[in-house]
């Protein structure tokens, strides 16, 4: 089976999940009753009396609205391609809650998430407030860093950044991607107010490293590190040395960024690591090629899909994509339909397994006005949407959010009983 852009993530083979696994994973998930609170008191206090994160672990810190992921995974791969012992920190999961927290490429075992969950649990068992999801899974990561002995970590805010709980952790430099409309109930609804909230992960005289941004995020940014009197970086030109494993001209940027990051954070990379690194590079669920004929991308903003649409266009030309989508329902569906439309064929609505996933019906109130002459049928099932694909032997694009990616490669890799709940 050919598969680009595959890990070891929620391969095929993945055991059945321990019962201690399933059930300290059930407790947490249980904390998703306290929301998200956007704030540093609990994850400072969390991390103090658990003395995290290890001594002499470096930290590079990473925030903004798309390719956060990507360039995580770049700088990750690249380190361990120059030999460092690398802890991962990402958000959210495709398949399974391990997947966020990776040492040296390789995912957390479940009975350390079970052992590290209890230790926590217990230790937070009588504070009020109770500390959230992410604060714990941060506070996991950076325990499990400690214990494998990490000389390098790469932290992925996991909403906004500055209060967001990573950013309790002091890190050797700040690394912003390009910052655009997301989340927008918590982080404000104008992009200056958004950039801001990223931007916080600057701090003093850290050293910051920026993709190309729009001029008002732009502004925000550099006033924010002037503030902070951290030098600024920003970087415009993609990397063209060597070849890249992620498809997109997006991804060159991506590696340049990796990169200026590295070298401004004063990690000490050869160009052999930066080499390898970028092209042994796997982060699934972008723009990843699945037997040739279905691509998995999970672009969940207009920004996003308007980059997914370029590298569809960069990659096969003016072939039209039989599109099978499902979105979040907090999402801008117009935006990210807008930017899909030019590549569609027909287009394949299912629902999502997720709670928070905007019924397929709703989706097509929507896209219908904006293509009346499109084929769009409603599926019963991702294995019906399927089905319906499959049946024409069609391109097939699955995206609308990094949830559906995921729900789709469980489906592909036979697995989808390993599929585990991804709601923050």
């Amino acid at each position: 089976m050919n598969v680009a852009g595959a890990s070891n993530v929620g391969g095929a083979s993945a055991p059945r999940p321990s019962p201690a696994y399933k059930k300290t994973l059930a407790w947490l998930y249980g904390t998703q009753r306290f929301g998200i609170k956007l704030g540093l008191e609990n994850i400072e206090r969390l991390l103090q009396e658990l003395k995290l994160p290890g001594k002499d672990q470096r930290v590079i810190h990473v925030a903004g609205t798309n390719g956060k992921g990507s360039v995580c995974a770049m700088i990750d791969s690249i380190c361990r391609a120059q030999g460092y012992r690398t802890g991962l920190f990402t958000s959210p999961h495709l398949v399974t809650y391990r997947e966020r927290i990776q040492v040296d490429g390789e995912m957390i075992v479940e009975e350390e998430v079970a052992v590290g969950l209890e230790t926590i649990r217990a230790h937070i068992r009588d504070w009020k407030p109770h500390p959230t999801f992410f604060e714990i899974t941060t506070a996991l990561a950076l325990m499990h860093f400690k214990e494998h002995d990490c000389e390098l970590i790469v932290l992925e805010t996991g909403l906004g950044g500055r209060l967001d709980a990573t950013n309790a952790v002091q890190s050797v430099v700040s690394v912003l991607t390009p910052i655009g409309y997301d989340h927008q109930e918590w982080l404000g609804h104008s992009l200056e107010e958004i950039a801001a909230e990223k931007a916080g992960i600057i701090k003093s005289r850290i050293p910051v490293a920026s993709a190309l941004q729009e001029p008002a995020a732009e502004k925000v940014v550099r006033a924010r590190a002037a503030e902070c009197d951290a030098p600024v970086e920003m970087v415009t030109q993609p990397y063209t040395k060597s070849r890249v494993a992620l498809a997109g001209a997006h991804q060159k940027q991506n590696a340049s960024l990796a990169i200026a990051a590295l070298r401004f954070g004063g990690i000490a990379i050869g160009e052999d690591a930066i080499d390898r690194g970028l092209a042994d590079v796997h982060w699934p669920a972008r723009f990843q090629i699945w037997e040739d004929r279905i691509i998995i991308d999970g672009a969940h903003n207009p920004a996003g899909a308007n980059v997914l649409a370029k590298t569809w266009r960069d990659q096969l030309g003016d072939e039209r994509a039989t599109i099978i989508l499902a979105v979040l329902s907090d999402k801008d569906v117009a935006g990210i339909w807008r930017a899909l439309a030019p590549i569609a064929q027909r287009l394949i609505l299912p629902p999502a397994r997720n709670e928070r996933a905007l019924p397929p019906q709703k989706v097509a109130l929507i896209v219908r006005p904006m293509s009346p002459d499109l084929s769009i049928s409603i599926a019963s099932s991702l294995d019906h949407a399927f089905q319906q694909a499959q049946a024409e032997r069609e391109r097939l694009l699955v995206t609308g959010s990094l949830h559906f990616a995921g729900e789709a490669l469980a489906k592909l890799r036979g697995n989808a009983d390993a599929l585990e709940e991804c709601s923050q």
